[in-house]
């Protein structure tokens, strides 16, 4: 694997600043201590259409430089955080992170810097996606995002050995439209693309995951809107949203699933926790669930609300009761 220029990364999106009109486009560097790699050898599969250019700009108007978002990825990458960067020593696991951005950007910043080095401070090795969109013209369409994701899994699991961690104490943390992905990943046993190298032989596996104020309905009255239209299209047909609801056709095979909301959530209800909780303990997975009472959408790891505040040491707990 190679380190990806940031020009490279960028490359173009001056073009497309007017579409995050909350900043300029421009180049941000890659934070201290983290280190980025491609996550497919060569373009990502599908792209023959795609004519979108890559963009980060920041993600509101008074943020600081690590607090950028990505629209129209053309490039999939996972940015590593090793637990030495931040003086501490590794706890022998790994966690994915997946931030949100409704399908049409990725906060890799507030869901992705700052949630790794809260995690790599724990021992954690830490790796964050930032994958392709839904609307961009991907071949796979829907599917591309978890493309993304599967390959990303699978080539953590592959540098296990080179990182030092167990390749079964793998955990996956996904926030908002990132929480879909995460539990399209972890619940769902479907191959979204043929193998390309030697890593697409690792297993789809994670020891345990964590869907952060998720997006999961798209269908009924607590469907993200949002979401879904970029997902699915602006008129998705019933089948098509039922698909998609990943409170469905929960596999047994399943991790143990921790989930955090909050009851004043105004852009993604919090019956879309309940409904995953549900699911899977129709299933008989193990599950967490923690509604707190105030901090909105997207609470991160900022302590946005004081009852919120506490969720990664409680997800923490549970990832080490079963075995991450």
């Amino acid at each position: 694997m190679t380190l990806i220029d940031r020009r490279t990364l960028l490359a173009g999106a001056a073009a497309t600043a007017a579409l995050a009109p909350a900043a300029m486009a421009q180049s941000f560097p890659i934070p201290q201590g983290f280190e980025r790699i491609p996550i497919w050898p060569g373009k990502a599969p599908g792209g023959e259409h795609v004519t979108v250019q890559e963009v980060e700009t920041l993600r509101r108007p008074d943020s600081g430089p690590d607090d950028g978002v990505f629209a129209h990825i053309v490039t999939p990458t996972l940015t590593i955080l090793r637990p030495q960067a931040v003086g501490s020593r590794s706890n022998g696991a790994a966690m994915m992170l997946i931030p949100g951005g409704g399908y049409s950007r990725v906060a890799i910043g507030h869901e992705g810097y700052s949630i790794a080095r809260r995690f790599a401070q724990a021992g954690y090795v830490c790796f964050v996606l930032l994958y392709r969109l839904p609307g961009d013209g991907w071949a796979a369409g829907p599917e591309a995002p978890l493309q993304d994701a599967q390959r990303a899994l699978r080539l953590i699991r592959s540098f296990a050995p080179r990182e030092r961690f167990d390749p079964d104490r793998i955990g996956v943390i996904g926030f908002s439209a990132g929480g879909h992905l995460a539990a399209w990943l972890t619940t769902r046993t479907a191959e979204s693309y043929s193998p390309v190298d030697a890593a697409d032989r690792e297993p789809v596996k994670a020891a345990v995951a964590a869907y952060m104020y998720p997006v999961i309905q798209m269908e009924g009255p607590f469907a993200h809107t949002g979401s879904r239209t970029q997902l699915l299209g602006p008129d998705p047909t019933p089948e098509r949203m039922h698909a998609y609801s990943l409170d469905q056709n929960v596999s047994d095979t399943a991790p143990p699933a921790f989930l955090a909301h909050a009851l004043n959530d105004k852009v993604v209800p919090f019956q879309n926790s309940v409904a995953m909780l549900s699911a899977l303990k129709a299933r008989n997975i193990p599950a967490e669930c923690h509604l707190f009472e105030t901090g909105g959408h997207g609470f991160g790891i900022t302590a946005q609300a004081e009852a919120s505040a506490p969720w990664p040491d409680l997800f923490l707990a549970f990832a080490k009761r079963h075995g991450a």
